[in-house]
């Protein structure tokens, strides 16, 4: 893997971040000919790791942040659309920067914020002086994008929180994943040594999370309380979003948000809307839904009626699964009686001691690290009074390359040693020609057994 550029503050805390490969490749590949759009949630580190690329690899950049830009400077990009040698003079003016042709970036932060801007993409583009890269969050609302021509010229990449690779660079661990890696390559364990350190480390990731300010936090302090009330700052933030934008359906959206940690401790994990209201139907409920999916706050996992090809067509969007974009805030946001997660809770965590059901802790960041990888989510459950028929697997994963034959792997994910495999063993009897590779996410080391490959939990990203 290539080494990537870092996000390095003036403290000298190093947060590499390998979306700034794509930045790289925009710059060289697309000329200016299109705008580079970062989706992704709130507090993520988009801002920031889009800035240190203008200081990087420009002679010069002008960021606009649309929370703190003057009422004067969004007006700009309604009056001079069509004087834009009078735009970038006020620009390069009110920001104090001097701009150079094909040689500096403007960026415009939180973009959502000035539909306007966003919609300027297209002369500016057309223009060709100078690169473009917006920033958004909850971009994809509607409310954001009303009444303005979304940009052809525009082309979008997601960022996710922080992965388990990016943490290690950020604990100074910057080997471990090399060694991972190829051992789920060569098809090996891991040996009882490194598989403890991998372990020790992995829960260590899931509970700081990867939000790059609790990251940042547990490097400089090692500290769990400062870590959990960097985190907390970040739910905060969430819930005001849902009360600034989600107008008409905020209530509803809060109550889905508040309820995530409850459904997931459930056996099933399947979202229940009876907790939110009884007798209410998704048709109801499903745009809150979608609000929380589009501002990237959660990550939906959908039933897929049949393990087949095309699982999107098989979706039924009646029966879901809710998971937390950052398993570290589902933390701070389930173990929250008291406003702040005491350290104890979190040793107990690090060590696996603590009487919860650690299962829904590691469901959701495999959740979180198949999304981030590009998968979409689907699960496969079955309701039936014959028991040959009735099962759950966690998530149905669709190979690369899609055969006649055998292209969905279906996953269960085990967090305790002693567990039984009864809906893996009955989906592979009932649905072998569809599906390859049966496998188990679990905290042991690296096994093939029976035709089932048994895999520590953290080589989730190689799948």
């Amino acid at each position: 893997m290539a080494e990537q550029k870092s996000q390095k503050g003036a403290d000298g805390i190093i947060l590499k971040r390998k979306i700034y490969r794509q930045l790289l490749d925009w710059k060289a590949n697309r000329h200016g000919e299109v705008a580079l759009l970062v989706e992704g949630a709130r507090r993520i580190g988009k801002s920031y790791i889009v800035e240190e690329f203008g200081r990087n690899e420009y002679e010069s950049y002008i960021l606009i942040d649309f929370n703190k830009a003057p009422q004067m400077v969004r007006v700009w990009f309604d009056l001079y659309l069509e004087d834009l040698d009078t735009l970038f003079l006020y620009l390069s003016q009110h920001y104090k920067v001097r701009l150079h042709e094909r040689k500096s970036l403007i960026i415009l932060d939180e973009i959502q914020l000035c539909p306007r801007a966003r919609a300027a993409i297209k002369f500016l583009v057309a223009d060709g002086r100078y690169d473009y890269i917006e920033t958004g969050s909850l971009v994809s609302i509607q409310k954001s994008t009303k009444g303005i021509v979304i940009p052809s010229e525009e082309r979008s990449i997601q960022m996710f929180p922080m992965d388990f690779e990016e943490f290690l660079w950020a604990t100074g661990n910057d080997m471990l994943m090399d060694l991972i890696r190829k051992m789920y390559a060569d098809r090996k364990p891991m040996g009882l040594a490194f598989h403890r350190q991998a372990m020790d480390a992995f829960r260590l990731y899931m509970i700081v999370g990867g939000m790059p300010q609790a990251v940042k936090k547990y490097v400089e302090t090692k500290n769990f309380d400062a870590v959990d009330a960097a985190k907390r700052d970040v739910l905060t933030i969430y819930r005001n979003d849902i009360f600034n934008y989600a107008g008409e359906m905020a209530d509803k959206v809060v109550s889905i948000f508040d309820q995530i940690p409850s459904q997931l401790s459930r056996h099933e994990k399947k979202f229940r809307l009876a907790a939110l209201k009884p007798g209410s139907k998704y048709r109801d409920w499903d745009d809150s839904f979608f609000w929380l999916k589009d501002a990237r706050v959660v990550n939906i996992c959908y039933n897929s009626t049949e393990p087949n090809i095309g699982l999107k067509m098989n979706e039924d969007r009646t029966t879901l699964k809710c998971y937390m974009n950052d398993t570290g805030l589902l933390i701070s946001h389930a173990f929250d009686e008291k406003g702040i997660v005491s350290s104890e809770i979190y040793q107990k965590l690090l060590f696996g001691k603590l009487e919860v059901n650690e299962g829904m802790l590691i469901e959701n960041v495999v959740a979180q690290m198949l999304a981030a990888s590009g998968n979409k989510l689907f699960f496969y459950s079955k309701s039936s009074e014959e028991a040959k028929e009735r099962m759950e697997i966690d998530f149905l994963l669709q190979k690369d390359k899609v055969t006649s034959r055998h292209n969905i792997r279906p996953v269960e994910v085990k967090s305790g040693k002693n567990y039984t495999l009864s809906s893996l063993t009955k989906c592979i009897k009932k649905f072998g020609e569809y599906i390859t590779t049966p496998t188990v996410l679990h905290t042991a080391d690296y096994k093939v057994e029976d035709g089932i490959t048994y895999l520590p939990v953290y080589m989730t990203p190689f799948l």
